[in-house]
């Protein structure tokens, strides 16, 4: 099967092979390849409204990429989704029409509410007896952040109007951000999850789980100035790395910032909105500890193809060679 995720900020696929029925709901699938594109498509989505020329044009040749590899791996089962990016463009329909030339097969632009549940089970689903349950998982994207809660299944989800792409194009504007600017995006920040919060009864009580590329470039970072013998343990992020993290972050220009260990090149220019709202989840929910996960929404729509018919579409290709597709 393959599953495809276009954010806000990034694109990703996953080619998996998924347990039969049998096996129960502890099987976990094989993962076959990955690929995770930062293309930015909801480029200044927040101020014009629509999609730039530029950034479908990244997004159409990633995705020509992505339908060479469903053709080479013989995938029998294609999901795609997309997220805030279509859901607040005005021309997101053209965009899903782009997808349907393509991939051959139709995008569907989720609600927040249904991306909060299909991650929540692509995050649960890997995690081990280590964390116990309930779990409050944030799901830190481009344009939105997702918020649910549960145990084997999301009692209650939220979507608010919380991401790093949009909190740095609409509050950090210049580099490095201004002592100003830093105040007005946390300002934002505590609203949009005082709002979410208040909508997620018992949270109080859960575990709370982190992912995204915000949280993994974040945690990535931490544990990158961290010394062996005294890390933190693999998977969770403390309160205390974190706010480091945006200490070291405030005052730093982009070219500063892309040097900094564990960065990710495509993360410099948002990574000091990511680590705002990653402190300031941590902070709003009292929680010391945050497990950080790799899993999210790409997963749970991995997950989700379990009962899907089989792919009959053929992706918009010719040739395929050496993994990229020629016409």
């Amino acid at each position: 099967m393959a599953a495809i995720d276009c954010g806000t900020n990034s694109i990703r696929l996953l080619v998996a092979d998924l347990p039969s029925a049998g096996h129960g709901p502890a099987a976990r699938m094989v993962e076959v390849v990955e690929r995770f594109d930062i293309i930015r498509l909801g480029q200044d989505v927040g101020h014009t409204g629509r999609l730039a020329r530029e950034a479908v044009d990244r997004a159409r040749a990633v995705l020509a990429d992505y339908a060479a590899l469903i053709v080479a791996f013989d995938v029998e089962r294609v999901r795609m989704c997309a997220t805030w990016v279509s859901r607040g463009a005005a021309d997101g329909e053209e965009f899903l029409a782009l997808v349907s030339d393509t991939l051959g097969l139709t995008s569907e632009a989720l609600s927040g509410r249904q991306e909060a549940h299909l991650a929540f089970a692509g995050v649960t689903r890997a995690l081990t007896g280590e964390v116990n349950a309930p779990y409050l998982m944030a799901d830190i994207g481009g344009g939105s952040t997702q918020f649910a809660l549960g145990s084997s299944d999301a009692e209650h989800a939220v979507s608010a109007d919380l991401g790093c792409v949009r909190i740095a194009e609409r509050h950090l504007r210049t580099d490095p951000p201004t002592p100003q600017e830093i105040a007005a995006a946390e300002r934002a920040i505590e609203t949009k999850l005082d709002e979410a919060l208040a909508a997620l009864p018992g949270w109080q009580d859960a575990a709370l789980i982190g992912a995204s590329e915000a949280v993994t470039t974040v945690a990535a970072i931490a544990w990158a100035r961290q010394s062996s013998s005294s890390g933190p343990c693999p998977g969770y992020l403390t309160y205390l790395d974190v706010d480091r993290v945006v200490n070291d972050l405030l005052g730093t220009t982009a070219a500063q910032r892309s040097r900094i260990p564990g960065m990710h090149p495509g993360m410099v220019d948002v990574i000091v909105a990511s680590a705002l709202v990653v402190r300031a989840t941590m902070k709003h929910t009292g929680k010391e500890t945050m497990v950080v996960s790799r899993h999210g929404l790409l997963h749970g729509i991995a997950w989700s193809l379990g009962e899907r018919p089989l792919h009959t579409a053929s992706p918009a290709t010719d040739v395929v060679d050496n993994g990229k597709v020629r016409s």
